[in-house]
């Protein structure tokens, strides 16, 4: 160990786990953990560290003494400085191990709660080219990587069109061609990134708050239906037609192109008026035969396959007979209401987001299902004692919250409802755990299903089924 510039030098570090957020993790000489953000179990490197707290350190590696076996090459150009696929240099069935002992060290260690055989976790088929929507900023100042600066060659177009640098809320990576979606997306934004240069609009530029074009946004679906926004920061009504028209010529495949005025600080678009050019104003996506409505706001899930795989999931734990009050908390557009909706008797779908619960119920009246029931309100306040007088006692809760988890008045709720069965899908198996031992004292977990939703990152769901004690 030595010391440079008041950051610690560790050398020959083993690295011997995956923790949180995808990071590596090594154990210090001083006993303390090393998290690094670029190496993966089995590698053995020299790391600097630039965070230093009690109980660990933050770091990264300068150099590697030897290479683990779990390492594969890979596939994108962008990689280590793009950071939305940080295990793309992991094998994938290696990241699948992780994923799966992620879940069961935080059901265990934050969760104190005794758990059956876990399922395997189910991967994806896909893993590349997956993701239905992405979203991409413009930038008239791009960040020029390690290499364009050490070559020593003055780059004159610092035009960007990609991503945000991780960490870096001004700081924008040109996007070359990207795994996560499938063609044409990529087609589309580099023929848009050329066609403005060519017609001379101005790319955005965060810290000055001046430009154009502000941000893009490319929806795929199973459908083949195609979606496409643009959003501009000032308007130039010419420049505007003139590019949207290219873009409508150059790909008559796309069946929603859609454009947004936004003058606002933030390039948010929820509170914004999303204005249809030609085509559609939403896109469709299919399973089983349901259609769902998708416009320029929707949430929907960003892998269309797995999602389909991940409701199965939840209607099998459900053990649904077509006898059931089902109440779908956080049901967002209302998908897994309607997915098993088929197999229940009423399902009453709850959410936060006034027009999530207006797509739900148009989805709902487009599938001919008269049997859903959504209403919309903060969880904490609408899931109370009168909305259960109102609407039944349910025979079975699903329960689909946020990365946060629940709030403790929604558990402590689910303790008093008392239903025989709660079915909980997470995004965040910490906040799970945290949830489930609350719920201990009167259901236990009987089974567990972790779903990777998202192939090269860290990101995993998880699905669990609990039954009242008897």
């Amino acid at each position: 160990m030595r010391k440079r510039n008041k950051r610690v030098i560790f050398e020959d570090l083993e690295v011997i786990d995956a923790g949180a957020k995808g990071k590596a993790v090594a154990k210090a000489p001083d006993g303390r953990v090393v998290f690094i953000n670029n190496a993966i179990p089995g590698d053995v490197a020299t790391v600097q560290t630039f965070k230093k707290r009690k109980a660990y350190y933050e770091g990264s590696a300068i150099a590697f003494s030897s290479y683990s076996d779990k390492r594969t090459e890979p596939v994108c150009e962008h990689f280590g400085t793009c950071g939305g696929c940080k295990w793309q240099y992991m094998g994938y069935e290696h990241q699948l191990y992780f994923k799966q002992k992620e879940v069961v060290n935080n059901l265990i260690r934050i969760g104190g709660i005794e758990l059956p055989e876990i399922t395997p976790i189910l991967g994806s088929e896909k893993i590349y080219f997956y993701r239905n929507k992405m979203e991409f900023s413009f930038s008239d100042n791009k960040w020029l990587t390690k290499e364009q600066i050490e070559s020593g060659i003055e780059i004159e177009n610092r035009n960007a069109l990609g991503f945000h640098i991780p960490g870096m809320w001004d700081k924008i990576l040109d996007i070359d061609r990207c795994h996560l979606q499938r063609d044409p997306s990529n087609a589309i934004r580099n023929f848009i990134k050329r066609k403005a240069e060519a017609l001379n609009i101005s790319f955005f530029n965060t810290r000055k708050q001046e430009g154009m074009l502000r941000t893009l946004m490319i929806r795929t679906s199973t459908t083949g239906d195609l979606m496409v926004l643009l959003q501009f920061f000032a308007d130039d009504e010419t420049k505007r037609r003139d590019l949207l028209d290219a873009i409508q010529a150059e790909f008559p495949e796309i069946t929603s192109l859609l454009y947004v005025i936004n003058t606002k600080a933030n390039d948010t678009i929820y509170d914004q008026e999303v204005v249809c050019y030609s085509g559609e104003d939403h896109i469709f996506e299919e399973m089983e035969g349901l259609r769902f409505k998708i416009n320029a706001k929707s949430f929907y899930q960003t892998n269309s396959e797995q999602a389909y795989e991940l409701y199965k999931i939840v209607r099998n734990f459900a053990e649904l007979t077509g006898k059931e009050l089902v109440y779908d908390l956080y049901t967002g557009t209302g998908t897994i209401a309607q997915f098993i909706a088929g197999n229940a008797a009423r399902v009453i779908g709850i959410e936060a987001v006034p027009e999530a619960i207006q797509a739900a119920r148009e989805n709902a009246a487009y599938n001919n299902i008269s049997n859903t029931h959504f209403t919309v309100g903060d969880m904490k306040k609408v899931f109370n004692q009168d909305f259960i007088a109102t609407y039944g006692t349910p025979d079975l809760v699903i329960t689909d919250p946020p990365r946060d988890g629940m709030h403790a008045d929604v558990v402590q709720q689910l303790l008093n409802l008392a239903s025989p069965r709660i079915v909980y899908v997470s995004c965040n198996s910490a906040t799970q755990a945290r949830d489930l031992k609350l719920l201990d004292p009167l259901y236990e977990v009987v089974k567990v299903q972790p779903v990777d939703m998202f192939p090269q990152t860290h990101h995993v769901e998880n699905v669990v089924l609990l039954k009242k004690r008897g």
